[in-house]
């Protein structure tokens, strides 16, 4: 068995044109262009790049974009006044502070500060409490999982998972712990594993559904996978490449992919699998956003 490819890439543009579309017709109907603003505290290179590529799908999307580059140097307080603005500003849907942040600032404190209807990537302590009791409707969903979903669905041709057993390897609070909670949404029934699970392969064998996001290069092998499984894979690590010269990286997931697209019945690439979705998520969520404050049905991704 050879693994079909889940394509990531084009599975996100799909997202990010119903997104334009429907950016359009809130405009025609309401008069409201979503807006977004990412605030960015430093010069961290790979924030940076991260960073231009939100405002150019943001634009592209049609939305109003706004970007609020702070230095290395601002306190928490100069932070907290500009989210305060953000809040307050009726054309801003979205607001998003890139993390990490400087150690002089409290990232707990600025997640909160922000309007739970605003927090676009899903992480206030409300939008997790709605995820967790199942209230999906009026939460924000982080974007990571939230685009793990849809190519799960897409994969699998289906929204409701009932009868599959999904196994989430990872337990953090932005992907593993979201993405159990959507799952179980879905009707799925769901085992969270992490790097501590003892024989984590023998559980992880049960997955019709595995979803790798421990933050460990390749620790997913053959062993851990069913026959026909749909496997996502959230890591992305950089590991040496010698075979490209001295000095040189590869990006890889947390699953050995070779190994699994042997079993597997469709799988993720990394890259193109998960991280193209991510940054689409954010637009729909900010495109979600807008029309709930204009008293619009939101679209369904």
């Amino acid at each position: 068995m050879t693994a079909s490819v889940i394509d990531g890439k084009a599975i996100a543009e799909e997202v990010i044109s119903k997104v334009k579309s429907a950016t359009a017709g809130i405009q025609e109907k309401a008069g409201v262009q979503p807006g977004i603003a990412v605030v960015i505290v430093g010069s961290d290179p790979a924030s940076q790049v991260y960073v231009r590529s939100k405002g150019k799908r943001a634009k592209e999307c049609g939305f109003k974009s706004e970007t609020h580059e702070l230095p290395e140097t601002t306190s928490q307080q100069e932070l907290l006044d500009l989210v305060g603005r953000l809040n307050a500003d009726p054309s801003i849907h979205g607001i998003l502070v890139q993390l990490p942040l400087p150690s002089q600032i409290d990232e707990d404190a600025v997640i909160t500060s922000i309007l739970p209807e605003k927090d676009v990537d899903g992480f206030h302590p409300i939008n997790v409490g709605r995820l967790g009791t199942g209230q999906i409707d009026s939460a924000m969903l982080p974007c990571t999982p939230a685009g793990s979903m849809v190519l799960i669905r897409k994969a699998l041709g289906k929204a409701d998972l009932s009868g599959l057993n999904a196994v989430v390897v990872g337990r953090s609070n932005i992907v593993g712990k979201p993405m159990a909670n959507l799952l179980l949404a879905a009707n799925a029934t769901v085992t969270i594993a992490h790097s501590r699970t003892a024989d984590l392969p023998s559980i992880a064998r049960t997955a019709d559904i595995l979803v790798a996001a421990v933050g460990r290069p390749e620790m997913i092998g053959a062993d851990c996978i069913k026959p026909g499984a749909c496997v996502i894979d959230v890591g992305i690590n950089r590991v040496p490449a010698p075979e490209k010269g001295e000095g040189k990286t590869r990006l890889v997931g947390d699953v050995n992919y070779a190994q699994a697209a042997e079993i597997a019945g469709s799988i993720t690439p990394v890259p193109g699998g998960v991280g193209p979705m991510t940054i689409a998520m954010l637009m729909a969520n900010t495109l979600v956003s807008a029309c709930r404050t204009a008293g619009l049905e939101p679209p369904q991704f």
